[in-house]
């Protein structure tokens, strides 16, 4: 069985090396990731991987890997900031505050799709002029769901996280290898369920 990584996540590919697995191919979808008017952030995570991977031209034996991950503070879903702007804005809404990182997760295989999500909750520290300027400068915050990456220079920012660290990142590996097993994937050596 081959695997299909629907990502063009530098982010996501790493990951999955974590655990032993390569994908055979990467063929990242296009789709529109514009939420619907009034969508709650978790429904929101779980349709753009669903839709992420169903946009994968396949093979009935190729495996597809999708995910999806969203920043929400409240109701509000943070997408990638289109400028540093926009990028200050989300980092000022969760300066201080408790926000949620949703990650999504779906695998297809024919006409077979599984699915899961998880929630973490994340808090950001009060962020002062002096650093929120030099994260914006560091250009870090480019590409990356609520303008930040936790793994990189932003993770001096989070003093505090309930859940799933590798989520937060881009891809819940626990959750991830389960999903892969039901598939009937066979996974490397120590990363059996």
């Amino acid at each position: 069985m081959r695997l299909i990584l629907g990502s063009a996540s530098p982010r996501r590919l790493a990951l999955l090396a974590q655990i032993g697995i390569v994908p055979d191919e990467i063929r990242a979808p296009d789709i529109n990731e514009d939420p619907v008017k009034t969508e709650l952030p978790r429904p929101y995570c779980i349709r753009m991987a669903r839709e992420k991977v169903l946009a994968v031209p396949s093979a009935q034996d190729e495996l597809v890997l999708c995910a999806d991950t969203t920043v929400a503070v409240g109701r509000r879903v943070l997408g990638k900031p289109v400028d540093a702007a926009d990028a200050v804005r989300m980092l000022m809404l969760m300066s201080g505050r408790r926000h949620k990182v949703i990650t999504a997760v779906a695998l297809r295989l024919g006409d077979r799709i599984w699915q899961r999500d998880v929630v973490t909750a994340v808090k950001m520290k009060h962020l002062s002029d002096g650093e929120l300027s030099a994260y914006i400068r560091s250009g870090e915050w480019q590409g990356k769901a609520g303008a930040y990456g936790i793994q990189g220079l932003a993770g001096a920012l989070i003093p505090w996280i309930s859940g799933s660290f590798s989520a937060v990142v881009g891809l819940p590996l626990a959750e991830t290898a389960g999903l892969l097993h039901a598939a009937g994937y066979v996974l490397p050596e120590g990363a059996a369920i």
